[in-house]
């Protein structure tokens, strides 16, 4: 079971995806808007975020450079989760960090098999470091991870 975040500001996607998503086993919530979605995260670091591209007041792509660049959330996955369709929206959204792009109305088995795609990679790789523990380890200030990359 994953705790799944979802940010959309169409409050009947939202919930269509989280009972979608309950159902198949995940807890799920969903915030309405990108300053309650940073304002949740301060509190409580989900499994993964299905974020909406397109909000008003701040955007799913504001939302998605402001976790990338925090030192708690740089690696939390997020699927973006949107009505836009244009190739450059996908591929900007990717470039900023998004682990896949989901285009809405969506599929039912199509949205669970990108949720269990990402959850499955993220079980694969080492639980989450704090960036500053990990800038860190990579300097060799700190000797409780793995040793430092050394130049051959």
């Amino acid at each position: 079971m994953a705790h799944i975040l979802i940010v959309d500001d169409d409050e009947l996607i939202a919930e269509l995806a989280a009972n979608l998503l309950i159902e198949a086993g995940h807890a799920c919530g969903w915030v309405t808007d990108g300053h309650k979605a940073l304002d949740l995260l301060k509190w409580r670091r989900p499994d993964l975020l299905l974020l909406d591209q397109d909000m008003p007041g701040i955007s799913g792509g504001q939302v998605l450079r402001e976790l990338r660049s925090s030192a708690k959330n740089y690696d939390l996955p997020v699927i973006m989760f949107t009505a836009m369709s244009g190739a450059q929206d996908e591929a900007s959204a990717l470039y900023n960090g998004a682990q896949e792009y989901i285009r809405k109305p969506f599929d039912d088995r199509f949205l669970l098999r990108k949720v269990d795609l990402v959850l499955r990679s993220r079980a694969e790789t080492p639980q989450h470091r704090d960036l500053r523990e990990v800038l860190e380890m990579n300097a060799g200030v700190r000797r409780d991870g793995p040793s430092p990359r050394r130049a051959v």
